[in-house]
């Protein structure tokens, strides 16, 4: 009998992903080119210049990157944050090769509060040594997060905002209504209040996001075994934000194909890879769902349960039962 996975789908599960691999349709090297709007999915190393030609080699020069890499861990081993640092800048040259003049380039990166809040400081410090500018230090706020009774429970996520050259930026607004009111300042010799000279009812985005809600199983757009998934609002917020209908957008590191669908919905051309062959089907087959009936993701359904057995599900569902899944 197979092993039965830890969680609802483990696919660090040897086992598991020796009898998933099969039904990949993208193996390590090559390239899945969609007919109907033109995004590139690729299996392979985004620190690969050989690789990341090939992928960007028939598309535009992208106005926006989005990247979440692994934190601390290259090849899917822990590094040393200087090594890691080293890695970061691979990618990050083969991505301004990828980008127009005028371009926008996000980072999605975990500070490790229990361990100098690295390997934050030491991307940071090697961004410094590119031709990027650094525009915001974003903060996202999860809903869970972790920690003891003896320090602050930890629920941030951090994202570093860069460009070069002059792109575009669309103010963004959060559902958030506006309430404050008061009497701030003369306009026209007139004092107006804040509500007067606003162009929305809401709060426009800022550098802190308490508006969007954590990924988690209960939600249509989760997508089991992508524990790193970003929320889609995150992303189209991003991507709305800082291209154009019609752009090209980059993403590395695909995961669970969340910059891939964000791009589908709001009309940009997605080019975006990931080193497994098992996450770039997940993103193609998220795409390929969202087109086939408006779903996002699975819920707390997966994307391979067509190709596992009746006795698998009846294993993963019991795994679940026991963990309060179900």
């Amino acid at each position: 009998m197979a092993k039965t996975p830890t969680a609802p789908l483990d696919l660090s599960d040897p086992d598991l992903r020796t009898r998933l691999l099969p039904h990949c349709r993208v193996q390590p090297g090559e390239i899945w080119r969609d007919g109907t709007s033109g995004h590139i999915v690729g299996c392979g190393d985004a620190a690969d210049a050989g690789f990341v030609e090939r992928l960007c080699e028939s598309a535009d020069a992208a106005a926006l990157a989005v990247h979440d890499p692994p934190y601390n861990m290259v090849m899917g081993e822990k590094r040393p944050p200087d090594t890691y640092a080293t890695w970061c800048r691979r990618w990050i040259d083969l991505t301004e090769r990828s980008l127009a003049d005028d371009a926008s380039l996000y980072v999605w990166l975990g500070a490790d509060q229990n361990d100098h809040f690295q390997p934050l400081p030491q991307f940071m410090a090697m961004m410094a040594g590119t031709r990027f500018d650094a525009r915001s230090f974003i903060t996202m706020r999860n809903q869970r997060g972790y920690g003891t009774q003896k320090n602050w429970m930890a629920v941030r996520q951090e994202l570093l905002y860069y460009t070069r050259g002059n792109p575009t930026f669309e103010v963004q607004y959060t559902d958030i209504p506006k309430i404050l009111r008061g009497y701030y300042k003369d306009v026209g010799g007139e004092r107006t209040e804040n509500l007067q000279r606003s162009r929305s009812e809401t709060i426009r985005a800022g550098n802190v996001w308490v508006d969007i809600q954590q990924v988690f199983y209960r939600m249509e757009e989760n997508v089991a075994g992508c524990y790193a998934q970003k929320p889609l609002k995150a992303i189209e917020r991003i991507v709305a934000a800082s291209s154009s209908e019609g752009d090209t957008v980059l993403d590395f590191f695909a995961h669970a194909g969340t910059t891939l669908l964000a791009g589908e919905r709001l009309g940009r051309r997605v080019v975006t890879c990931d080193i497994d062959p098992i996450f770039v089907e997940i993103s193609i087959r998220r795409l390929e769902r969202w087109r086939e009936d408006g779903r996002p993701g699975w819920g707390r359904s997966h994307p391979f349960e067509r190709e596992l057995s009746r006795r698998d599900r009846h294993e993963l569902a019991a795994v679940e039962a026991g963990l309060g899944r179900v």
